[in-house]
């Protein structure tokens, strides 16, 4: 394969690993590669010249055609738990990571193409990637980014000039560049422990604390303070997705990462209407992933992790249980603690004390009951925490008779709380968004670019979903929920 003369300044850490760790291949290569969209922000942040990606020889690069000088590209292997079964091996079917770079933040990051071709990991598949999925992903990710959750990136879309068979359908081919700070997986843990290759869980062990938690390294025991480090990361993290109400759609332990940022925007999708039970993802029959059982799940991820870390906690066994037992348990309390943090901000209350449990249990049993809009409600509550302080989403949402006891429970607390009405709305603001990634504009600009053509209107909804805070009522149709005709009902895996 040819190599370009770009230089990415690659320094390739998990290839030094040994081969065990991975397949080295090259991208396959697509015949007609085409600029879709580049992230400038997040170039720059990476060190690149935004410009010259989004040029010929840069699109070649993106696309898989050309490789950068100093990558050495590789798919990893991993196993995990598919909705609670387990495959023995798993890996990058349809990804090659191209080497890792270190960001101007002094950040480590991986570079990966998705969509890049078959590999020795693709289970009978292509390795290729539809421009639906692609675009879902790019929307997505970004958008979670602007909001603060730590996921993975986008840097880059290009089309390929083929069409990928989905039967029954000939759909447009596409890569994507992903960003993240690995893409190490508890499955990844998993592949190993099941393999009894306690030399290699050492070994990735030691990588994981030396990239992502450093501080472990000179803890008494490494390899049970890297699994204090996870269990408290994935703790943030799912009670942001449940804080802003994100359903991730197919939280496998192959689609969970050590560093704590989301990965894997499938059958993903942002709450409407509210709802615990609410499940978008097409291949979820079970409700195994739906929004109320996040918590759960990730805790259950949590436990195989540290199950597969025994060998490495402690040479004996009953202490290595031990060890991993009190690691998991203190998950709850974690989460819950960083869930009632969230709650307060978005309810406008410096601290959500134990009285006032009820109140935010009780707003989400009303939303429940009526079907009330997730995101609207909650920004519309930060409109009325401060008088006259209305950007005009009355015109969108208002709450009706049913929360009238409620909003009067709620005005008195907030009177006890010592905050100014400035100070609180500014936080709830922060805390409550107005523009998410809406299932039907998703679904709309994929539509545009597949059936048209047309990426302006994802154009439009990436530029609009980088300032997810800023209302504009000149703007409120992409505010509103979903009409009658536009309810996505089920999102799809895309692979």
């Amino acid at each position: 394969m040819m190599m370009s003369s770009f230089h990415f300044r690659f320094d390739n850490s998990y290839s030094r690993l040994p081969p065990r760790f991975y397949a080295k291949l090259d991208p396959t290569p697509v015949p007609g590669p085409g600029p879709i969209r580049v992230n400038p922000g997040l170039a720059e942040l990476l060190g690149f010249d935004a410009d010259w990606l989004a040029s010929k020889e840069g699109t070649e690069v993106l696309a898989g055609n050309v490789l950068p000088e100093g990558s050495e590209p590789i798919a990893t292997v991993y196993a995990g738990h598919q909705f609670g079964g387990w495959s023995p091996q798993l890996g990058d079917g349809r990804a090659i990571l191209l080497g890792e770079v270190i960001g101007r933040d002094r950040i480590r990051y991986d570079i990966q193409l998705k969509g890049s071709g078959r590999t020795p990991y693709s289970r009978g598949g292509d390795g290729k990637a539809p421009l639906g999925p692609v675009l879902r992903e790019y929307i997505v990710s970004e958008a979670m980014a602007a909001l603060g959750v730590p996921t993975s990136r986008s840097l880059a879309a290009v089309t390929t000039g083929e069409h990928v068979f989905r039967p029954p359908e000939a759909l447009p081919g596409a890569v994507l560049t992903r960003v993240a700070q690995s893409h190490i997986r508890i499955g990844t843990f998993q592949f190993f422990f099941s393999q009894q290759d306690v030399e290699a869980l050492q070994l990735l062990t030691d990588h994981v604390i030396n990239r992502h938690y450093p501080a472990a390294a000179h803890a008494d025991n490494p390899a049970r303070a890297m699994l204090d480090g996870v269990v408290a990361a994935q703790a943030s993290l799912v009670a942001q997705w449940q804080l802003l109400g994100f359903i991730h759609g197919v939280m496998n332990t192959d689609n969970m990462l050590l560093s704590g940022e989301t990965i894997d925007y499938g059958p993903c999708a942002f709450m409407d209407e509210f709802h615990p039970d609410r499940v978008f993802s097409s291949i979820d029959h079970q409700g195994r992933y739906a929004y109320g059982n996040q918590p759960s799940i990730a805790h259950w991820n949590l436990a195989n992790l540290a199950q597969a870390l025994i060998p490495v906690l402690d040479s004996d066994r009953e202490k290595a249980m031990s060890q991993a037992q009190e690691a998991i348990d203190v998950f709850p309390d974690l989460f819950q603690g960083a869930y009632r943090r969230g709650m307060a901000r978005k309810l406008g209350l410096k601290e959500l004390k134990a009285e006032d449990e009820s109140l935010a249990t009780d707003l989400l049993g009303v939303m429940a009951g009526e079907q009330t809009d997730f995101t609207l409600a909650f920004r519309r509550l930060s409109e009325l925490a401060k008088p006259g302080g209305e950007q005009g989403l009355k015109e969108l949402f208002e709450f009706t008779g049913a929360f009238d006891a409620w909003l009067l429970r709620w005005r008195q607390r907030i009177e006890q709380d010592g905050q100014s009405a400035d100070e609180r709305q500014k936080s709830m603001f922060s805390a409550n968004p107005v523009f998410i990634p809406r299932n039907h504009l998703v679904e709309a600009a994929i539509r545009a670019a597949v059936s048209e053509d047309d990426f302006s209107v994802f154009n439009r909804l990436v530029d609009l979903l980088e300032t997810p805070r800023d209302y504009d009522p000149a703007l409120s149709e992409y505010a509103r929920p979903p009409l009658p005709d536009e309810v996505v009902a089920q999102t799809f895996c895309g692979t």
